[in-house]
């Protein structure tokens, strides 16, 4: 295939042996993980944890990614369709509350194709960096319920430097957009997310601006949607090449995001100062 699945437009040839486009991934499903996981937003680990699987390779390359080992350097192992959909039904069986699709993007047609054939019997999150086409969202929605995507940089600055992406903001602003006119929130009894979007953020060093701008955007464009704030940036991947990027948050940084998050009554998670830590990292299975 000819890949034009991502805002980059790559344009570039994927096939079953080789991928040259950004993600570097061939058109087939490759996986560095699956597992039930646990530190997810409560209302989606719940009691069990979220069924997730991790896909290999990224469209976005964060330099600071918390997952760099499978998204830049895209460690993993290569799964056929069957076994895609045997793994799922084998995280249903252990007592997944959902099935968590970490970082689906440039794999959508596969996944979508895969969905068609086999639908979990409970809830399908789309766990996604959002630099997204609008397209695409409409696409992979009758197939997911919950969208989980990330709303990382408001600055064009900030993220061509750290994700290669100048257009970052407009896009991923579009597509959660669409997101939010797609799925209404819903919850059962016990606070489970069933269906809905609830958007991340993660505090960066030296980018409390950028994060106050990012909240901002969300309360103006899509008011009322849950926004879970994260405080767990821990320096990894090439950060270290990076000096605004090659510590943690400061206490300081950390309130001044969340006295705006306060101010504006966001309404969703946030995560204690304390939470920067690499336990939050998955020993990934294939790599």
């Amino acid at each position: 295939m000819i890949c034009n699945l991502c805002p980059r437009k790559c344009g570039k040839e994927r096939n079953e042996n080789a991928g040259y486009g950004v993600c570097q991934m061939p058109n087939k499903l490759k996986i560095a993980h699956y597992e039930l996981f646990q530190y997810e937003e409560p209302c989606i680990s719940i009691n069990k944890g979220s069924g997730a699987i991790f896909f290999s390779g990224c469209n976005l390359k964060c330099v600071f990614c918390q997952n760099y080992e499978i998204s830049t350097n895209c460690s993993g192992k290569y799964i056929t369709q069957e076994e895609f959909i045997d793994i799922i039904k084998e995280l249903e069986s252990e007592g997944a509350e959902n099935i968590n699709l970490v970082s689906p993007m440039h794999y959508v047609h596969l996944i979508v194709d895969a969905l068609k054939k086999y639908k979990p019997k409970v809830p399908v999150i789309y766990n996604t960096n959002a630099y997204e086409s609008e397209e695409i969202i409409e696409y992979v929605a009758p197939y997911v319920d919950v969208f989980l995507p990330d709303f990382k940089y408001y600055s064009g600055n900030i993220s061509k430097m750290f994700s290669g992406a100048e257009d970052y903001y407009s896009v991923a602003l579009k597509s959660i957009k669409k997101m939010r006119q797609l799925k209404s929130d819903i919850f059962d009894k016990n606070g489970k997310c069933l269906q809905g979007v609830i958007i991340r953020h993660m505090i960066l060093p030296l980018c409390t601006g950028d994060s106050v701008a990012v909240l901002r955007a969300i309360k103006e464009n899509v008011p009322g949607t849950r926004v879970s704030l994260m405080a767990q940036y821990t320096p990894y991947g090439r950060a270290c090449e990076f000096k605004a990027i090659s510590r943690k948050i400061t206490q300081r940084e950390y309130n001044k995001v969340l006295m705006e998050y306060e101010k504006l009554g966001l309404d969703g998670y946030v995560q204690e100062h304390s939470s920067a830590s690499k336990s939050f990292i998955p020993k990934f299975k294939f790599i």
